[in-house]
């Protein structure tokens, strides 16, 4: 998209699911698709049809979904917008929003100070059948809060100053023979306003105001909680990434250094997402949405368990990471089941037996059917069989998983049972390659 607008789209990642790559401390607000993108230039400039657009704190970023491409404005080279107006002829059209940008030689410049010609006008016609209200309110909330503009090392030593002032702070009021006199209850004065009826009303009334001011202190703790979680989990992705970079950097040759680092960087993992989609900020569009983050969140959870991991556990672990943006059972099989129609990584198996799993689309079966005729052609296993918790140790997968394996194996004929007072065991079955019209000679 940026090659076809140059100056003025720059280029935005995405990842393998589609999703954009954010920057550090970048947080997405709302989205809104079916969105065609126009330049004021004259009709020999090309526009973007049907086109995906998000505005974070930081950019308006637009998402080609059909050629998996992505560009980006900085929200700090708008200039001014012009929302839709407001008549019977655009009740009965398209909505068209108009955004100026600041432009420097033919470019969009990245603020107000470095422009030096006139504006760019961009034009977003909403085609979608979604009311585009809501994108339009969320982006002149953030283009007034201009969260881009925050620097985060003042802010790291204001906060570190404030930790070590409220650590050294020494206590004036201080204690002695001449304040005994302070554990002595004060005499209660008669109030002639709280006396009757009306003074229990009155009573009342106080301590609801005292309790509604209570919940709103209470509140906006919990509010400014949530923005410093989300600062910590930002810092917590650095550090991971600065951990996974590490080993390339320098070899190194202590393996408890390695096995701690290993254990790091699974807790920074775990920590949470830094921007989770919701249903406020991904409207009609918010199962897509999370079906994409989700193939890209249980990419490393599949590494580490063989390729398949249980829905289960990928529950807990994307429920964990999204923190207080929970989301339901529903939803999550849900998001599972579009991953057969957009083109990601990952997608939802249900074994025979009912048991519904996620796995890579890299995992082979007969790779695994390979790997468990190898077990079971062990000496000890052709003895003695093997159990779900061997073949979960060979497959490095876990024992349920393991088991449904050995249990398709079985279906295929490859493998046979004995389900004794040791337990359900497999063997290798040898039966299959018998023949019968020799048996009896």
């Amino acid at each position: 998209m940026d090659k076809i607008w140059p100056g003025i789209l720059k280029p935005a990642q995405l990842t393998g699911a589609g999703r954009p790559v954010l920057q550090p401390n970048e947080i997405e607000c709302q989205l809104v698709d079916a969105v065609e993108m126009q330049l004021e230039t004259g009709p020999t400039v090309p526009s973007f049809r049907n086109a995906l657009v998000i505005v974070s704190t930081h950019r308006i970023i637009c998402v080609d979904e059909n050629s998996r491409s992505a560009g980006a404005i900085a929200l700090g080279s708008v200039c001014r917008t012009f929302p839709p107006k407001k008549n019977l002829k655009s009740f009965f059209g398209s909505p068209k929003m108009r955004i100026q940008l600041w432009s420097k030689n033919g470019s969009v410049a990245a603020e107000a100070a470095s422009a030096t010609e006139s504006a760019i006008t961009v034009v977003m016609v909403f085609r979608g059948q979604t009311s585009p209200d809501s994108f339009i309110t969320k982006l002149g909330e953030v283009l007034e809060a201009k969260a881009w503009e925050v620097d985060l090392k003042n802010f790291r030593v204001e906060s570190e100053n404030s930790i070590d002032g409220g650590e050294t702070g020494t206590s004036t009021s201080g204690r002695g023979p001449a304040n005994n006199f302070a554990s002595v209850p004060p005499v209660r004065k008669l109030n002639p306003a709280m006396a009757g009826v009306a003074g229990i009303l009155r009573k009342e009334k106080e301590q609801l105001e005292e309790a509604d001011k209570n919940l709103q202190e209470a509140f906006s703790d919990l509010k400014a909680l949530m923005s410093k979680a989300k600062e910590m989990v930002n810092l917590a992705e650095r550090m991971r990434i600065k951990l996974l970079a590490a080993p390339s950097q320098q070899n190194s040759t202590a393996g408890d250094e390695e096995t701690g680092n290993q254990e790091i960087q699974d807790l920074l993992l775990s920590v949470g997402i830094v921007s989770p989609v919701t249903k406020e900020s991904a409207g009609a569009l918010y199962h897509q949405q999370l079906a994409r983050q989700l193939a890209d969140f249980v990419k490393i959870p599949l590494q580490k368990s063989g390729g398949m991991l249980a829905m289960v556990d990928a529950y807990c672990l994307f429920n964990r990471a999204r923190g207080t943006e929970l989301i339901s059972p529903e939803d999550l099989l849900q998001a599972c089941s579009i991953w057969a129609s957009v083109d990601v990584p990952v997608a939802m198996r249900r074994f025979e037996s009912g048991v519904v799993v996620i796995q890579s689309k890299s995992h082979n079966d007969e790779e695994v059917s390979m790997r468990l005729e190898i077990l079971v052609k062990q000496p000890e296993a052709m003895r003695q069989g093997i159990t779900a918790s061997d073949a979960a140790r060979a497959l490095g997968l876990a024992p349920a998983l393991a088991k449904e394996h050995l249990l398709a194996a079985e279906m295929r004929g490859q493998l046979c049972r004995d389900d004794g007072a040791d337990g359900l065991r497999f063997f290798l079955n040898i039966l299959i390659d018998l023949d019968v019209s020799k048996a009896f000679q």
